[in-house]
């Protein structure tokens, strides 16, 4: 479907970890092989407001994307000048919507790190090949 990704990438970190510090990792952690970046076919990588600082746009170039991170307070003006304006759910919003059907990751107890990301990576795979028509 056009405008919905599936995970590929899964980085974990504690709750209180700001997302911009786990940006250089997770585009590091990406394991499907995504097409030489052209002229003709720039690859895009659109972000929220959790990324909008400097070294964000720095790592997005690095890694090869076109950077499209939303500024903070651009959705509070948007709505205030445009009453039809309705707001964007990000693609990564959607994927969270679907790990959270996974009870077991909804709430962790798991002690170890590596087991929640087990865990994680198995519900990941789990959507895409359901995304992908493997499961009816």
């Amino acid at each position: 479907m056009e405008g919905q990704g599936i995970p590929i990438a899964v980085v974990t970190a504690g709750a209180n970890e700001p997302d911009m510090d786990l940006l250089a990792e997770t585009l590091e952690a990406v394991v499907v092989p995504r097409p030489a970046p052209s002229e003709a076919a720039p690859q895009q990588l659109c972000l929220d407001k959790g990324y909008d600082y400097e070294i964000c746009w720095a790592e997005a170039r690095v890694a090869g994307y076109t950077p499209h991170i939303r500024s903070r307070g651009e959705e509070r003006w948007q709505r205030r000048t445009d009453p039809s304006y309705r707001p964007r759910r990000w693609v990564v919003e959607v994927t969270h919507s679907w790990l959270n059907r996974f009870r077991k990751l909804l709430v962790s107890f798991e002690e170890l790190e590596e087991t929640h990301l087990a865990l994680i990576q198995f519900a990941c795979a789990y959507i895409a090949l359901k995304r992908a028509g493997v499961f009816r």
